[in-house]
This record gives structure tokens, C-alpha cells and sequence, in this order.
């Protein structure tokens, strides 16, 4: 009942504040397999895929003191998909993958974004682990090897001297926290989606899997901002 409470006040237009303390107050209530059955529906994934923004093809991500509710609605969305089958079932129904892939292009060249894509990265992460229809539509249907081929490189930071050769700075400095966990869920999301991909038929692919490797091994001479972030990043 307080979980159904809690999504009422969110399916209306509260404000900002309001709206991050719900979102909080779920997210620490998802982490409960049994409270998330009754819950569990398209209306109420609805309504956090609408805060998270997943909702909007078009609308750019312009109002900096949304990001917030958007950070906190995916974060809720990862506990449920993660507790919950009867979500990971509806979020194929919902097209959930390619909602986020087309914000994760929404965070590109943007500022204050991290966040976002960080907990898109580790949606799209889940997505691809426990469903292996998404796993085929992300490689398939929604360019998911580029698309997260993109975002690694955009986390690492990857600066080319050749078309399949990164450039090395053995002065540069280490990745910051938040790079450094955006990397990782990419590379963990890549390895789900790439995991059937040992027979490469296309030219598009060939290059596809060559630009990739060449991200790979910049990746392995790149430090994290610690010595555990660095191994687990490698």
C-alpha cells in the first residue's frame, strides 16, 4: 500500500523536491522482492519511465533541476527489473531498450549528465543479463554493440591517431569515480550483447568489432581513481 501511495503522488504534477523523496523512499522499498508484487504493473513502470525521461523521443535534456528525478526514476527501474521477472517480462512489452538507448543519446555532449547515463548504462546492463529477447533486439534491432561501443568510448575518453589506434598519454590523469562506473556498466552491457556475436558475417560488423577492440585496449592502459576501480574496471 505505501509503494501504490508513494506512485500515486508521482503519477501527478508534484514538485521537484517532492518527487526525489518518493523516488528515494521507493527505490530503498524495491529492494524487497515481496512488497514489488502487487506493484508491479505497466501503469506504474509507466510512470517512472515518463520521470526518467524515457518517455520523450524528441525533448532534449534541458532542465538541469530534473536530472535528479530522473537519476532517482532509473534507479528505481533497475531495483524492479532486478527483483522482479513480471517487470523484465513487461519491459520488452514497453520497448524499455529502446528508450534507453535513444536517452543515451540524449547524453551525448551534454554537461552534468554522468549520472543519467551511468544508470542507463546499468539498466541496459540488466535488460541484456536476464532478458535474452532484449539481448537479440539490442544486438538486432537498436545498433546496441555501437551504441554502447559509443558510450565506453565517450567514458574513456578516447582520443584516435589512426582509424583503429587510440592515442596514449601515459601523463594523463586517472578517470574520475563517475567515468570510471560509466565505463564499467558499458563494458559489462557490451559483453551480454556481444556474447553470440563469435561468428561475424558483415563488413559493418567486422569494423564494428575492430573499432571496439581498439577501445578495449586503450580501456586496459587507462587507471581508475583507485586501485580496486582500476582492476575492476580492467
Amino acid at each position: 500500500k505505501l509503494c501504490e501511495g508513494i506512485l500515486n503522488i508521482l503519477e501527478k504534477d508534484t514538485k521537484t523536491s517532492c518527487q526525489v523523496a518518493c523516488l528515494e523512499a521507493l527505490r530503498i522499498l524495491s529492494r524487497d522482492k515481496k512488497v514489488l508484487v502487487p506493484v508491479t504493473t505497466k501503469r506504474n513502470l509507466q510512470i517512472l519511465m515518463r520521470l526518467a525521461k524515457l518517455d520523450t523521443v524528441e525533448d532534449p535534456l534541458e532542465r538541469v533541476s530534473e536530472f535528479p528525478v530522473i537519476v532517482e526514476a532509473l534507479k528505481c527501474l533497475c531495483n524492479i527489473i532486478f527483483n522482479s521477472a513480471v517487470a523484465q517480462k513487461l519491459s520488452l512489452e514497453l520497448n524499455l531498450a529502446a528508450m534507453l538507448c535513444n536517452l543515451l543519446e540524449k547524453c551525448k555532449d551534454q554537461q552534468f549528465v554522468g549520472d543519467i547515463k551511468c544508470f542507463d548504462l546499468r539498466l541496459l546492463f540488466l535488460l541484456s543479463l536476464l532478458h535474452t529477447d532484449i539481448r537479440s533486439q539490442l544486438r538486432q534491432e537498436l545498433q546496441g554493440v555501437q551504441v554502447l561501443t559509443q558510450a565506453l568510448e565517450s567514458s574513456l575518453s578516447v582520443r584516435w591517431t589512426e582509424e583503429y589506434k587510440a592515442a596514449e598519454d601515459r601523463d594523463r590523469p586517472p578517470l574520475s569515480l563517475q567515468e570510471t562506473d560509466c565505463a564499467i556498466e558499458a563494458l559489462k552491457a557490451l559483453f551480454n550483447v556481444t556474447l553470440d556475436s563469435w561468428n561475424v558475417h558483415s563488413e559493418t560488423e567486422s569494423h564494428q568489432f575492430r573499432y571496439m577492440a581498439a577501445i578495449l585496449r586503450h580501456c586496459l592502459l587507462t587507471t581508475g581513481p583507485t586501485e580496486d576501480k582500476t582492476e575492476e574496471l580492467h
